[in-house]
This record gives structure tokens, sequence and C-alpha cells, in this order.
């Protein structure tokens, strides 16, 4: 499906050194500032104390939200769990409080809003907890990127997985760089963002590059050189992917207007991610490939062996 294509190829590749110089500085910025910052992780990972409470009408998040942020808890977490009348509360760890006293004080200071609420279950997230959800959480993005490079060495050549893998983990980093800069809340939900950003990346690398496959393929098209051949496969995809990736950023944006606290900090990450994802998948990850003097031979190899197999036969 195409609402329009472009009759000329775009010359992407002549400025592919200021498309690489651009990406070098962001990534230095968020590496810099995750070395000096940090991230402002959650509740998930720094530990601390899980509450449910139930209330007989649906509940009004702002008025919880305000009787926590009175007990000294501006970065508490308050959301809608199951039904409108079950609030999820998630309250860092305090020194010198236990999880007990912590939910007494909350519970008190919500029943002056409503005398009506009820707690339903109280737990508490230990530290190391938190330190092994981390940990399982970057072992987890780091055999999402060995899958994606030995999936795109397989299905194309080494050089185009190097290339989609350095652009996409440009990509984590951005992200990542922007929770650390702006020092938003890093949770659990963000990380699957994160990972989801992986694997829709990798999506919009393999269109470019099987584009360029077909175009390295095509008799028509042999004098071509290597750049002219990248910059016609970007060209060639760019109606499908503006149609993909403006729906996919139409409902991204309806979640992070529309959806609340609870998926704010998710449909941001995915909102970064996608944007800089377009980027990096047409103007990273293939100024890399040509950097790496990928050539017709890398990718049309197969079928030249199976003519000189069948020429072989005939004699």
């Amino acid at each position: 499906m195409e609402w329009f294509r472009i009759q000329r190829d775009i010359p992407f590749m002549r400025y592919a050194l200021i498309f690489n110089v651009i990406s070098i500085v962001t990534f230095l910025i968020a590496v810099g500032s995750l070395a000096v910052r940090g991230l402002n992780l959650g509740v998930d990972f720094t530990g601390g104390t899980l509450m449910e409470v139930s209330y007989q009408q649906p509940a009004d998040l702002e008025k919880v939200r305000a009787a926590i942020t009175r007990l000294g808890f501006s970065e508490a977490s308050v959301q809608n769990f199951g039904t409108s009348r079950d609030v999820l509360i998630r309250l860092p760890v305090k020194p010198g409080v236990s999880s007990a006293k912590l939910s007494e004080s909350v519970m008190q200071e919500l029943k002056k809003d409503d005398p009506a609420v009820e707690v339903r279950r109280v737990e508490f997230v230990g530290p190391q907890v938190g330190k092994e959800l981390l940990e399982n959480g970057s072992l987890a993005l780091l055999f999402v990127s060995l899958g994606i490079v030995a999936y795109l060495a397989l299905r194309f050549e080494w050089k185009f997985g190097f290339a989609t893998i350095v652009a996409n983990l440009h990509d984590v980093v951005i992200i990542v760089g922007f929770f650390s800069l702006f020092q938003w809340e890093f949770s659990l939900p963000v990380l699957a963002a994160v990972l989801a950003i992986l694997g829709y990346s990798v999506n919009e690398s393999v269109v470019v590059f099987d584009r360029v496959r077909e175009t390295f393929r095509n008799r028509r098209m042999r004098t071509l050189s290597v750049p002219q051949v990248l910059d016609h496969a970007i060209t060639a995809t760019m109606s499908r992917t503006i149609i993909t990736h403006g729906c996919t950023q139409l409902m991204v944006c309806s979640m992070l207007v529309f959806g609340g606290e609870t998926l704010h900090y998710f449909a941001l990450a995915l909102t970064i991610g996608i944007l800089f994802g377009i980027y990096s998948s047409v103007l990273v990850a293939s100024p890399i490939v040509m950097w790496l003097q990928v050539s017709r031979e890398d990718l049309v190899r197969p079928e030249a062996e199976k003519k000189t197999g069948e020429s072989g036969a005939t004699v």
C-alpha cells in the first residue's frame, strides 16, 4: 500500500557523515548523563511498599495522590488496579519506618478524604528483589541484542547485523539517556518499552535491507554504486515507513495524552523510541553498512554459485 511514490531517489548517503556526527553527539550526551546523573529508578528496582486499597465508588486518583504527597511521598505511584474502585499504591523505602507503620499512616491519611476506604493487601518489595529485576532486565536486553545480530547475519550478511545492532543500541541509549537527563522515573513498564523498541527498530531495518538486497540482485541496476543502492532502498520504502510509523505514533501519542499517569512514562519511552528508531534504521544503520563496504557480491554469491554449478553439470 502506498500513498505516494517518490520518482527520484533522495541522496541520503551524501549526508551520511553529518547523520553519523549527530548520532555520536546525542549518544555521548546520553552516556554522559547516565554516568553523571544515573537513573531515577522506581520502586520496582529500589524496593518499597506496595499497597492495594479499595473504595466503594470509583476512586479519585488525584485525591489519593494528594494524600500521599502530604505524607512526603511526592514520587509515589498511584494507579487503578483491576477496576476503577481498586487503587494500587507504590511507595519508596523510607529509612527508619517499617512497611506496616507506613501502610497505617497512608490509610489514616486516605480515610480523612473517604472513611470507607479499605486496605486489601500490603507487600514489601526488598531492594534485593529490585536488584534482581534490574539484572534480569539487563540480561534480557543483552540476549535480545545477540538474537537480533544472529538473525540478521543469517538472513543477510554479518555487516547488516552489525550495523543494525549498533543502530538499535543507539536507540536504547538515547531512550535511557532521556530518562536520565530529565530524571523521569525508570520502572519495569519503561524497560518493557525499551525492549519493544528494539524489535520495532529491527523490523524497519529488515524492510530497508530487503530492498537493498532486491536492488543488488536487479540486473538493470548493476551500474548503481553502493550509496546509490542505499538511497534507492530508503526512498522506495519511505511511503511504507510514513504510513506504518505514523499510525503507530498516533496510537502511542494517544496513550501519552489520555492514558493517565499509569501509562505516561511507558508511552513516553515508546514515543521517543519510535522517533529515534526511524532515524537510526534509515540514517544510522545504512551509513554504517556503507562504511563497512558492503558489495553486491556479499548478497548475490549464492546465485552465482548456483549458476556455476549448473554450467558445470551441462558440460
